[in-house]
């Protein structure tokens, strides 16, 4: 049986309650217990225990991170987690600091990562698809949403974990296909996970 860490990295807003990100968490939640999958939770919105939120880290084979795409980054309250609980689990836990050590100061820059296992990224966006990957768009320039993503992918690459293929829902503010986006979610999750 695997052990999957679920963290809900939505901040609240106004504009935006976080039904979505709700949703496919609750859906993701579903889909590993039926699985077999013992299942951890965390919404980075919420109060939170760093020491704890360590040991949810170690015991996970598979981290499932869903977050809203802010300002080409991740919520605040995500980042605070990341400050809180990776700055700590740098410390020893989670890596062995930066990777480097006294005998090559120069080499091995963040791979210092202890921790095994996945992790895949669910990401709303209220990008269209077609903004990316098309140098004609002019804002992203043709770049990809992983490109776009890539620091989140730094941040588990330090710890020592691989990537699975990332799911994003588009344009889920100006022109919603929520239906079609949970069909899409199931069929992603479906694909990685069965065996």
């Amino acid at each position: 049986m695997k052990n999957v860490l679920i963290i809900n990295g939505h901040q609240e807003y106004s504009f935006s309650e976080g039904k979505l990100n709700k949703t496919l968490v609750q859906k993701a939640t579903d889909f590993f217990s039926q699985g077999g999958y013992n299942v951890k939770n965390i919404h980075t919105e919420e109060d939170f225990n760093v020491e704890e939120e360590i040991e949810k880290w170690q015991w996970a084979d598979l981290v499932f991170f869903q977050t809203p795409l802010n300002w080409m980054g991740v919520s605040w309250s995500f980042k605070k987690y990341i400050d809180h609980v990776f700055s700590m689990g740098m410390m020893g836990e989670m890596s062995d600091g930066d990777g480097r050590s006294s005998e090559n100061p120069k080499a091995n820059y963040g791979l210092g990562g202890k921790l095994k296992g996945k992790y895949m990224m669910s990401v709303t966006a209220n990008a269209p698809k077609e903004a990316f990957n098309n140098p004609n768009e002019k804002f992203f320039e043709g770049i990809s949403e992983d490109e776009l993503l890539r620091p989140m992918h730094l941040n588990f690459k330090w710890f020592g974990l691989e990537p699975l293929p990332t799911f994003m829902a588009y344009d889920v503010m100006k022109n919603p296909e929520v239906e079609e986006d949970f069909k899409r979610f199931d069929a992603h999750l479906n694909e990685h996970f069965k065996n």
